[in-house]
Parts: structure tokens; C-alpha cells; sequence
């Protein structure tokens, strides 16, 4: 009896682990990052963007959460700001291909979920709970 139990048991977590890896599959279609995207990823790792922007709203907090600029802002948008920095943000000095492969990764970050954290709850400090 206890056995069957057991085995009812393992079957229901096994058909219920299934469902969801199968449920869960369909909805986060995003592709493996190509070529240019790994090359994005890299420019991210090596320029240090993470000490100053938030992807998900983990990194630093002096430059905006960049996880979904790209279907906010547009490509024009986020090539201006990389390409000649801002008061903040330093010019790097990034060639043309540079920046089109860290817009390239955004936009692959971006097609990965949504984190919408308002500005206003955004400090030099970090997220403020108010």
C-alpha cells in the first residue's frame, strides 16, 4: 500500500514537472545569443556597465535599469548614448561595430522578460522602498 502511494506520488510530481518545464518553454522564446551578442556581452563584461546600470535591477545605481531600453528607447536612442556618453555616462570611444554589438545584446536582454522599476524609487544609494 505505502508503496503505491509512493510511486502515485513520484508520477504526479513527474507528469506536474513536465507540464511546467513544457509551459514554461513555450512562453521565453529567446534564441542563444549569436556572434554579435556575445560580443555585446563582452563589451558589457570589459567596459564595466554593470558598476553604473542595472539589467533585472542588479548592478549599480547611477545610470538608468537598461533591461528593456531597447523597446522603450529604440536602437537611435541607445546609439547616441553609447556611442557619445552623456554628463554621466563616459564617451568610450566604441567603434561602430562596438556599439552595434552592445545594442545587439540589449536588445537580446530585452526580449528576455520585463523589469519596469520607477525612477522615482531609484537612488544613489539603491531602491528605495517608498
Amino acid at each position: 500500500m505505502l508503496v503505491k502511494i509512493w510511486v502515485s506520488l513520484f508520477l504526479a510530481f513527474a507528469v506536474y514537472s513536465w507540464l511546467v518545464y513544457m509551459h514554461t518553454e513555450d512562453r521565453n522564446n529567446v534564441p542563444p545569443p549569436d556572434r554579435h551578442i556575445q560580443a555585446g556581452w563582452q563589451l558589457w563584461q570589459d567596459k564595466n556597465c554593470q558598476s553604473c546600470h542595472q539589467l533585472y535591477g542588479l548592478g549599480g545605481y547611477m545610470g538608468p535599469d537598461l533591461t528593456n531600453v531597447y523597446s522603450d528607447k529604440g536602437a537611435k536612442y541607445m546609439q547616441t548614448f553609447i556611442k557619445y556618453g552623456t554628463g554621466k555616462m563616459p564617451d568610450f570611444h566604441l567603434n561602430d561595430s562596438e556599439t552595434q554589438s552592445l545594442i545587439s545584446f540589449l536588445a537580446w536582454i530585452d526580449k528576455s522578460g520585463k523589469s519596469k522599476i520607477p525612477a522615482s524609487v531609484v537612488h544613489w544609494w539603491g531602491i528605495s522602498s517608498k
